[in-house]
């Protein structure tokens, strides 16, 4: 199963909203990186990704996106086989 890793500050509900899909729906493990008043790795994600807002969501290398990217690729059928690698 591929690492999920979660960006994410406090307090921000879709932050809460993804955790709780991924956790209590998907049943994944979620590594939680709290970028709350680290300005430069809130830059550095934003270099990464393009993306100004958390949460952003990785799996394996492949960057999902936020909150409402994840629940769409799973309305897809998409996010399953990312979890399962």
């Amino acid at each position: 199963m591929p690492r999920v890793r979660m960006y994410k500050s406090t307090p921000c509900p879709y932050c809460t909203a993804a955790y709780r899909f991924l956790t209590e729906v998907k049943g994944v493990d979620v590594e939680q990186i709290d970028l709350s008043g680290d300005m430069a790795a809130r830059m550095d994600l934003m270099h990464r990704t393009g993306q100004r807002t958390v949460p952003q969501i990785f799996i394996g290398d492949v960057h999902v996106g936020g909150y409402d990217d994840l629940r769409a690729l799973d309305r897809r059928g998409e996010l399953d086989p990312l979890l399962t690698g």
